[in-house]
Parts: structure tokens; C-alpha cells; sequence
């Protein structure tokens, strides 16, 4: 027989830690709130100043590499007189030494050649031909590879030297797009972007037609209005890589593992 008051009462209800998991969820979650409402102060925490300090920095990380380059170019041009100084050698061996001079690029060079320029279609562009998709972004922006393209092209075309915007490519010039900047041996530049070449003008320009990624290119030039202009120049003048010509390569860390097995496999064994 069971006894009445716990009859009325009823059964007692327990807590299950399903709950209690969910409770403690919501409760870090008003944390996490309640915390982030305190930095911010009622504003939006990712602001532009940070993006402006940064692009500050990118800038003035750029003008410091351009004074850099002017005192490289300064030492360069005393090494060069003194090298200059009879010194025993040949004419064969003053001959190939000018010749490797003027295939490294650090030698102004000049002749007949042609410049291209590619630069962004308007932000607000739309399609200029029928049946074709409005464009994306990225369709409306000059790319690494559209740069690497142009050069490859005039290279392939006969090119003696090429210059993008003020500074010679050499034969360890590496060009990165990051955004919509372009940064060329610790520069940054901004579009509109010039390709210069010393060469054939006919021979450069028939190179770029043929190139596959350029005909691509063009199609953009088309649809969207991407910036594509070809000039040639019956005296043009390209001033020698002036930069620095050290290589810098990354090395494999060595790790513990490595290092111990290495000290086991040397050590004189008993």
C-alpha cells in the first residue's frame, strides 16, 4: 500500500544531462556576446583602420625598398669602375664578359620596340556583347597569369629586355599579383599595369597575337573592357637591373628526429 503523500505529490523530475549540456551552451554563448559588445563599444569590430595601416605599411615598406635599390645601384656603379682597371685580362674575355653583362640585364639597352598596358575594367562594367553572363570579380581584374602572358609572349617574340612599369626583369624576376596589386622585387604597384620590350615591334606583336593566353585575354577585352593597349616605339630605352642579385631560398628545418639519428649513426659503436 502506498503512502497518500507522495501519491499527491507525484513523481519527481530529475535533470538530465542533456539539458544541463544545453543550458551551459546557451549560457557561453550570451558570454561570448556580452564580451564581444564590450570591445567593440557598439561598433564593428574588423574596421578599415587596420586595413589602411596595413596598406600604409605595404607603401612604405616600397618606398624603403626603392631607396635601397638607388644605394645598390650607387655600389654597383663603384664596383663596376674599379672592375674596369686593367686587370690582365683579354679582349675574348672582356668580349664575354660584356656579352653575359648585357644577357643578365644589368645593362641599359635600346632600340626599336613596343609597350602594352592592361589595366582593370570599370567596377561597374557590364556585358558588351549579347548572350554573354554578367561578370564576376574576378572577370574584371588584370591577374598574375595575364602579366606572366605578356612577358612570356615578347620573350618568345625576340625580346632583347623587358621592363615592367620602371623596373628590368632579370632572369630571377618573379611576378606576384597580391589583390589588385602587383608586387615586383619587394615593390607594389597599382593598375594600370606597362610592359615594355626592346625588339622587333613586328615580330613582338605577331608573338603576342599567337599567345593562347592572350586570345583568352582578349575575349575579357571584349565581353567586359578590360584594359589592352599596344604602342610602338621606333627608340626605346631600358635602364639596367639595378636591384639586388642574391638568391634567397628556403631551407628544410632539420628536425630532433633527423639530428638524433644522425648523432646514433656516427657514434662509434662497441
Amino acid at each position: 500500500m502506498s503512502d497518500s503523500h507522495d501519491s499527491s505529490a507525484g513523481p519527481r523530475r530529475r535533470l538530465r544531462p542533456v539539458r544541463l549540456l544545453t543550458a551551459a551552451v546557451f549560457a557561453l554563448a550570451g558570454l561570448i556576446f556580452v564580451t564581444s559588445f564590450n570591445t567593440s563599444k557598439g561598433t564593428n569590430i574588423r574596421t578599415d583602420a587596420s586595413l589602411l595601416k596595413l596598406s600604409d605599411l605595404i607603401h612604405e615598406r616600397s618606398q624603403n625598398n626603392a631607396e635601397l635599390e638607388k644605394t645598390t645601384a650607387a655600389v654597383r656603379g663603384q664596383v663596376d669602375a674599379l672592375a674596369e682597371r686593367d686587370d690582365g685580362s683579354t679582349k675574348a674575355e672582356d668580349a664575354k664578359l660584356a656579352a653575359l653583362r648585357a644577357a643578365s640585364g644589368t645593362e641599359e639597352i635600346s632600340g626599336k620596340g613596343l609597350s602594352v598596358t592592361l589595366n582593370d575594367a570599370p567596377p561597374n562594367a557590364t556585358p558588351r556583347i549579347p548572350n554573354v553572363p554578367d561578370p564576376q570579380p574576378n572577370d574584371l581584374v588584370i591577374h598574375q597569369q595575364d602579366l606572366q602572358a605578356v612577358v612570356n609572349a615578347l620573350w618568345q617574340g625576340g625580346a632583347t629586355g623587358i621592363q615592367i612599369m620602371d623596373q628590368r626583369l632579370i632572369s630571377t624576376s618573379a611576378v606576384r599579383c597580391v589583390g589588385n596589386t602587383l608586387i615586383l622585387q619587394g615593390r607594389v604597384y597599382s593598375p594600370p599595369y606597362k610592359v615594355s620590350a626592346v625588339g622587333d615591334p613586328g615580330a613582338l606583336r605577331k608573338a603576342l597575337a599567337a599567345s593562347p593566353a592572350l586570345q583568352n585575354y582578349q575575349l575579357y577585352v571584349t565581353a567586359y573592357g578590360l584594359g589592352w593597349k599596344v604602342d610602338e616605339h621606333k627608340a626605346l630605352t631600358l635602364p639596367g637591373y639595378s636591384g639586388t642579385v642574391d638568391l634567397h631560398y628556403a631551407k628544410p628545418v632539420e628536425s630532433a628526429t633527423s639530428t638524433s639519428s644522425s648523432t646514433s649513426t656516427s657514434s662509434p659503436t662497441s
